[in-house]
């Protein structure tokens, strides 16, 4: 029987905005069903309701006499997702139409065929009215349906940029660019720049801080030269700041905290392999077979712990050089990247957060050697989880000095307490850094 990729992706949907669940859990799941292109599709429908969940809700609502509860609750996803590929992708209408209904018999209720047809046919004559209208009377439209980002999300980031709010909700709707990690082991980043031209791979941009190459257009890692042999891993721009702004010294003893998937273990361990030792731990153990996984394909060696960062349980007592504390967050930065994020996370976890954050951080620096240096990091755009929460730390110990970042931007405020990158900038993911040194 053939798959129905409409029925996967209302599955998919449904997973995550009723149940609670990742996309990054979910998604691999039901492309495990389907090959080749299909994969694609069915990645780029669901995250493509994800991205504008509360304009397809209101579309929807318009069309449905009263809402989709229960065992039936699927359906309201399968709609969805017919109104997405109708209003944002370039499948044909009567496709669109056709594949969504079919989905109907994949998900084992021919009932609910009338109603999805009924709504889709309803919504490409509502467009159609639409187009026609001459003289467009400008509604007043709620700004969560308006940007498509939750109202609690849009009002802390109005808040915290008066100037830049609009284009920072605007760049987490965004389709997010593929950026490579160039293995300097192997290669500098300008010879693996010739190897990507060779192999007629087009790059869009190259970060003058890190060398972090931007490809003009994602594709699949086994046409990467050299991938599969650990020349090059793919990594944002914004994260391969850490190993740059860490700036590990040989002999150092460093740790890696919440570590998982590694990549930023991997990379600091690629620009400083003469280092001493390389520790990272991590609380999730499945989640650290990604980092096992990632140091295997690049043939690099570290101590990987299964460990809380908030505790000294795992700490063997010998003190740290180089720390990272690459710290739990919302992951307000990468929301192009997990569009889920802004319906997985709920206001009130912001400041259970923070509370997280402050534990291990004051845990973690008394693993810091006096003389040595702690990245804080976070890949947030809250102030209350970034330069909020550092001038607190610094505020509460006396051994801590806020060691000024250099990023080359001549608009950098230099009095600034950390780094914050917003995610439009350089087409980068928003990410915090911190740089501080523990003072003898």
């Amino acid at each position: 029987m053939t798959i129905n990729i409409r029925a996967l992706a209302a599955k998919c949907c449904y997973a995550v905005i009723d149940q609670g669940r990742s996309l990054s859990d979910e998604l691999p799941k039901q492309q495990d069903k389907l090959i080749g292109k299909d994969k694609g599709l069915l990645q780029e429908i669901c995250y493509g309701v994800l991205r504008y969940l509360p304009e397809l809700e209101n579309d929807v609502s318009q069309l449905v006499q009263k809402p989709i509860k229960g065992k039936q609750r699927v359906f309201h996803f399968l709609l969805l997702v017919g109104v997405y590929q109708i209003r944002y992708m370039r499948i044909p209408d009567h496709a669109a139409v056709s594949e969504t209904v079919a989905a109907t018999k994949t998900l084992k209720n021919d009932h609910m065929k009338g109603l999805v047809n009924a709504v889709l046919r309803g919504f490409l004559r509502t467009l159609e009215a639409e187009s026609k209208q001459e003289n467009k009377t400008d509604k007043k439209i709620p700004d969560p349906i308006k940007y498509n980002h939750p109202g609690w999300f849009i009002k802390k980031i109005q808040q915290a940029y008066s100037d830049q709010w609009q284009a920072i909700l605007d760049a987490n709707q965004q389709k997010p660019p593929m950026w490579l990690r160039v293995n300097q082991q192997h290669h500098t980043s300008e010879q693996y720049q010739a190897l990507l031209v060779e192999a007629e791979i087009e790059i869009a941009h190259v970060e003058p801080n890190s060398q972090a190459i931007a490809l003009a257009k994602p594709l699949d890692v086994a046409k990467l030269p050299g991938f599969d042999d650990g020349w090059v891993s793919v990594q944002d721009g914004a994260a391969q700041q850490a190993a740059r702004l860490l700036d590990c010294q040989p002999n150092d003893v460093v740790l890696d905290c919440c570590a998982a998937p590694g990549g930023k273990t991997c990379h600091i361990i690629e620009q400083t392999p003469d280092i001493a030792s390389m520790t990272a731990i991590d609380i999730e153990e499945g989640r650290l077979t990604r980092v096992h996984e990632n140091l295997d394909r690049l043939n690099l060696t570290a101590n990987v712990i299964t460990a809380d960062a908030a505790t000294k349980d795992w700490w063997s007592g010998e003190q740290f050089d180089r720390i990272l504390l690459d710290a739990p967050c919302s992951g307000t930065g990468v929301i192009r990247r997990h569009p889920d994020i802004k319906w997985l996370r709920k206001a009130d976890d912001i400041d259970k957060l923070v509370v997280l954050q402050q534990q291990i951080l004051d845990n973690i620096w008394s693993l810091l050697k006096p003389g040595g240096t702690l990245l804080y990091a976070t890949c947030s755009v809250l102030p209350e989880e970034n330069c909020q929460q550092i001038s607190r730390f610094i505020e509460q110990n006396q051994d801590v000095q806020l060691i000024a970042i250099n990023c080359n931007n001549p608009d950098t405020d230099e009095n600034a307490i950390g780094w914050q990158l917003l995610p439009d900038a350089e087409n980068m993911d928003g990410f915090y850094y911190a740089k501080l040194l523990k003072l003898k």
